[in-house]
């Protein structure tokens, strides 16, 4: 998901993006979501089949590999 799409939905729920990187970012709606806070944790494998960001997450933690 691009960062500005990112930054629309943290605005609609109250989070100033201005200062947050992509990651930070997403941290941040999670907490705010109250999910985990969990983005660009896990190293292959991620067992929560409704999430977002799910693609962002594990598509860049397999590219650092």
């Amino acid at each position: 998901m691009a960062i500005y799409d990112i930054r629309v939905i943290a605005h609609k729920i109250g989070i100033d993006p201005k200062k947050l990187n992509k990651t930070d970012l997403i941290r941040s709606i999670q907490i705010k979501e109250e999910s985990t806070p969990c983005f660009k944790t896990a190293d292959t494998y991620c067992d929560k089949a409704d999430c977002l960001w799910k693609g962002d997450c594990l598509k860049q933690q397999n590219s650092t590999t």
